[in-house]
């Protein structure tokens, strides 16, 4: 009976997981959201299929339609960070250059992280590399 009880329960688990999952290694949390976002720590990350410049024009852009205040930014060469105040949550958002064409966004909305915010500031962003 055991036998068919722990594959016919791991299925179940499987379909209740469905294409999101989450994990806690040490306190530290981390889920995956459609493959596409990594949610680690109140940071929603996602990678980009365009190079570091492009990207962080995409992010200045979308800073300045969501009309943010207080915004300082710090660009190096492989790696910038904007941080800024939108609708009173303060938001910072990190570029890390990882390859040619591809780059890394981290968007962290709050002080323990706002998915659901991060994630628009992620499709605003998305919706400037488009028309690019």
């Amino acid at each position: 009976m055991t036998k068919k009880t722990v594959p016919f329960l791991f299925l179940i688990f499987l379909l209740l997981a469905g294409c999101n999952a989450a994990i806690n290694m040490n306190g530290k949390i981390a889920s995956i959201n459609s493959g596409k976002f990594l949610y680690q720590d109140g940071n929603l990350v996602s990678n980009y299929q365009a190079n570091i410049d492009r990207v962080w024009n995409a992010c200045e852009k979308s800073v300045a339609d969501l009309k943010a205040t207080d915004v300082q930014k710090e660009r190096k060469i492989s790696t910038g960070m904007i941080k800024a105040v939108i609708e009173d949550e303060k938001v910072i958002i990190k570029v890390e250059y990882i390859d040619r064409d591809l780059t890394s966004v981290s968007v962290f909305v709050g002080t323990v992280g706002n998915n659901m915010a991060s994630r628009l500031i992620h499709d605003k962003i998305i919706g400037y590399l488009a028309k690019n």
